[in-house]
């Protein structure tokens, strides 16, 4: 449903008033997750909803635990990681990007996911989700998964598909060498609700795989600027 023409936006922004939540006098902002870890849905408050969503305090038992002897990059039990994928010329798809994510779920398969029941088991296939902007990329880390042991159970798809659901850990790749060459361009692929659905579909982990260049995306509008401003602190923290 639309406003009349002379509005120009969906009744949802009208109420909003350019604020990314609903203003007290308008309506009541549901602000406690109890899906995400506090590690991960700090982002997503501060860099969505102006600080205000917090984590149900027995999400923080929820985490993937770490190895002891382990030195990798992988180094969090639950938050935020970047992993850095360098490539060139890529627009809808990336094989680097693939070759980290891989490696990567190598690496987290088998560590032990406690949820917030005190529940224990290993992580295994149907506690990763992994999320791509494009459908092109979607088909390659899906051919590349099924390659590895167990890796036809990888759940693979687009942020609209996973709308809804949850896994102990999500990656996110990013796929793009440069956002203004890319599908729909930086509005789509650095667009804050679509990263935030991804991310927020992470109860412990979400995994960020991009091209660190993306953090130097030239802009054409403060609106842009905002989205890659946005973009680099979910690289950097």
């Amino acid at each position: 449903m639309r406003l009349t023409p002379s509005g120009g936006a969906s009744i949802l922004d009208y109420l909003l008033h350019g604020h990314p939540t609903v203003e007290e006098d308008y309506g009541v902002f549901l602000g406690t997750t109890y899906r995400m870890h506090s590690a991960a849905s700090t982002f997503i408050s501060e860099a969505v909803y102006e600080g205000k969503l917090t984590s149900d305090p027995v999400n923080d038992q929820q985490v993937v635990e770490v190895p002891t002897e382990y030195t990798g990059p992988l180094n969090k039990d639950a938050g935020i990681i970047f992993l850095p994928a360098e490539h060139q010329g890529n627009t809808q798809a990336s094989d680097e990007e693939i070759a980290v994510i891989a490696q990567s779920v190598k690496q987290l398969l088998g560590r032990k996911f406690t949820a917030k029941d005190g529940a224990q088991w290993p992580v295994s296939w149907n506690d990763i989700l992994f999320v791509a902007p494009y459908n092109h990329q979607v088909n390659k880390l899906r051919i590349a998964l099924s390659a590895l042991p167990g890796g036809t159970q990888a759940k693979v798809g687009s942020v609209d598909m996973f709308q809804g659901r949850e896994a102990p850990i999500v990656f996110r790749s990013m796929c793009t060498s440069d956002a203004n060459e890319s599908p729909r361009g930086l509005n789509f692929l650095l667009d804050k609700n679509r990263l935030n659905v991804a991310i927020s579909r992470a109860q412990s982990l979400a995994i960020i795989v991009a091209n660190p260049s993306l953090i130097n995306t030239p802009t054409q509008s403060i609106g842009q600027m905002k989205k890659v401003n946005m973009f680099c602190h979910l690289v950097n923290g």
